[in-house]
């Protein structure tokens, strides 16, 4: 038999016996019902009416005619409300003197003597009933005792029968799903010998025997691929050993399962030290490895073969159906790329600063020949001397910046913090762009409190940033338009921010906007720059503790912001 069919012959027997005694408790209530009813119903009438007929009988010594009629009305009513043995009787007898009263309504006397027999016609239908109330109530005692007794053994039947099947029944699911279940964890752990054996002719047994059609399966399938699994992990191995990278594999226990030779060499260790050794152990007595296994750190110096190198460390995650199953590490040797990049910035630091002294002579000659005692220049030579002095400008600002840059690729930033009151530094920004705003009759509008409290930065590269983003503000800004310089306070920061209404930045372009050498495609053939503005104002930024970003919409204009630490 299925356990379907099983589960429904269990729960139907429930349910069978449920309603048995619900059946049963409606029988008995029913009864209980109409006992009661059977009690009220007719004798209580009866004990009414006597009752009315006998205060009509003593109101007066001789009746009138509304009582009569009181007489009348009741005594019929009680002629057609003969319920037990013996009323009958008393009900003519009733009758037929209440008829004699009528007759002698004249004479007081007889009238008297009828209703002297009248009274105990009255009493005896009045203790007839009587007794029929008690007999009837004892018989309803004894219904709801005999219902009470019934439906406590029916219940404790079902109680009995239901706790037997709550007990017993919920062990025959849970025991072969317990064993499948120790069945499984063993074939979990590459136990493929385990087999389950069910008596029952059901579900179960179909199930124990696909389970163990599918460890025998197992089984074959470790036993056949066993070779093929070894030969591609000496292929693997060989792989890895001839990359020129180190190559470090660790599993989810952080247990090291693989080392190239190249990564034996830089960590310092044979190969029978580091594999299967747990990584964080050897770690403790080797810098390298711990900084490979711990630290975040991506670009490494190593000292090898008797010279510094430089290491670029890649982790990939290993993962299998979702599961991260351990992680490969990479040293990538980046000296090479370190050298060229060294050589390039002091390429371009040497160039900047040797353009800067003739530049800055250029600009000396330029200042003496406007000179009028120098002598006159006609209007297209004054035209051409003002040509010179902005390319003048132009190439000091460019070699500025690319001096600024080979600071900071060195890692020189010179940083001098000092504590200075926010409007100091909105002050001295908005004065060095006030001509080029003016000329375009741009209104920058600063919101910038008293209250605000001082920051800790250095003054000069911070007030650099705030002229670069609000001469960008005026570059890329309509003629007669608004700028908004605002300084506000999240919590432990300072927000400085510039919002300008220009044409905006399209928002494929703003994950690359600080960047260095990138320009916005589509900016316009006017806007001279050399890229480099913002992606120096960010790590000036970044080398003081405080963030920077942009928020940007096209059509609508671009806000730039940074945060520096309060005092």
């Amino acid at each position: 038999m299925s356990i379907k069919n099983k589960l429904r012959m269990g729960i139907g027997f429930l349910f069978l016996m449920a309603l048995l005694c619900s059946g049963l408790a409606a029988y008995y209530l029913n009864r209980l019902s109409f006992d009661s009813k059977a009690i009220l119903k007719d004798n209580y009438r009866s004990l009414v009416y006597s009752k009315n007929i006998g205060q009509a009988l003593d109101n007066q010594p001789v009746p009138n005619t509304a009582q009569l009629q009181v007489i009348e009305k009741n005594l019929a009513a009680e002629q057609g409300n003969i319920t037990e043995v013996g009323e009958q009787a008393y009900a003519d007898s009733l009758r037929m003197n209440f008829e004699r009263l009528k007759a002698a309504l004249g004479n007081p006397v007889e009238v008297n003597k009828v209703k002297l027999k009248l009274k105990p016609l009255l009493y005896d239908i009045t203790q007839v009933n009587m007794t029929a109330i008690e007999r009837k109530n004892r018989t309803a005692e004894n219904t709801a005792n005999n219902a009470a007794i019934i439906v406590a053994l029916m219940g404790s039947f079902c109680f009995l029968v239901a706790f037997s099947f709550m007990v017993n029944f919920p062990g025959y699911i849970a025991n072969p799903v317990k064993e499948l279940t120790a069945g499984i964890k063993e074939i979990a752990d590459k136990n493929y010998q385990k087999r389950l054996e069910f008596e029952s002719d059901d579900e179960f047994r179909d199930l124990a025997e696909a389970f163990n059609q599918m460890a025998r399966k197992l089984n074959d399938y470790e036993n056949s691929n066993l070779a093929s699994i070894m030969f591609e992990k000496k292929r693997i191995e060989a792989i890895i050993n001839s990359m020129q990278d180190a190559v470090v594999g660790l599993d989810d226990k952080m247990t090291i399962v693989f080392a190239n030779q190249v990564a034996c060499t830089l960590i310092g260790q044979t190969e029978d030290k580091l594999i299967g050794h747990h990584g964080p152990d050897v770690a403790l007595e080797n810098d390298l490895l711990r900084n490979m296994l711990v630290t975040d750190q991506h670009k490494m110096k190593i000292y090898a073969d008797n010279k510094e190198s430089f290491f670029n460390k890649e982790t990939v995650d290993v993962v299998n159906d979702g599961t991260t199953i351990g992680k490969v590490i990479i040293l990538k040797n980046i000296t090479e790329f370190q050298q060229l990049d060294e050589a390039k910035t002091n390429f371009i630091a040497t160039i900047s600063h040797e353009l800067k002294t003739p530049i800055s002579s250029i600009k000396m000659s330029l200042k003496l020949l406007e000179d009028a005692r120098i002598g006159d220049v006609n209007s297209e030579q004054r035209q051409l001397l003002q040509n010179i002095d902005d390319d003048t400008r132009r190439l000091l600002q460019i070699t500025g910046e690319l001096l600024d840059l080979a600071q900071v690729e060195t890692g020189k930033i010179n940083l001098n913090f000092g504590n200075t009151h926010p409007q100091n530094i909105v002050n001295y920004a908005v004065q060095a762009v006030k001509f080029i705003a003016d000329q375009k009759q741009i209104t920058i509008k600063i919101n910038c409190p008293d209250s605000l409290p001082d920051v800790q930065a250095d003054l000069d590269k911070t007030t650099w940033v705030l002229i670069n983003l609000l001469s960008n503000a005026v570059k890329y800004s309509a003629s007669k338009s608004t700028i908004e310089l605002t300084v506000k306070r999240h919590k432990d920061m300072l927000e400085f921010s510039v919002k300008d209404y220009g044409q905006g930045i399209d928002a494929r372009y703003l994950s690359r906007i600080f960047e260095r050498y990138f320009k916005v495609p589509g900016a316009g053939l006017d806007k001279t720059g050399t890229g480099l503005g913002l992606a120096i104002a960010k790590d000036f930024i970044e080398a003081q503790g405080g963030k920077i970003g942009v928020e940007s919409q096209e059509g609508e204009g671009s806000r730039f912001f940074y945060t520096l630490k309060v005092v």
